[in-house]
């Protein structure tokens, strides 16, 4: 990891941005202390919710056809307190 001043980095920004290309974390400093990170870019992960458009139009339904009204309520104290045993 490399540590650059903040003037130094807007000075450099290009070399510094080939540097994290090639995978290289700079850490930019002010007054000796650490500001920001310039790291390399990473595709984000998780939820497509992009994915449930695909499914609909390939599969010529929906995925989800139904949301009940209290989904998001809160769940009832009976089922709250009882301990979970998940199943093996």
């Amino acid at each position: 990891m490399a540590f650059v001043t903040l003037q130094d980095a807007k000075n450099r920004l290009t070399e510094l941005a080939h540097d994290v290309e090639r995978g290289e974390i700079i850490t930019v400093t002010q007054n000796g202390r650490p500001l920001f990170d310039l790291v390399p870019h990473q595709v984000k992960k998780g939820i497509r919710l992009d994915a449930m458009a695909e499914f609909s139009k390939e599969f010529g339904r929906p995925i989800v056809t139904y949301i009940a009204d209290d989904f998001d309520a809160p769940l009832p104290d009976d089922i709250l307190l009882r301990p979970f045993y998940p199943s093996s």
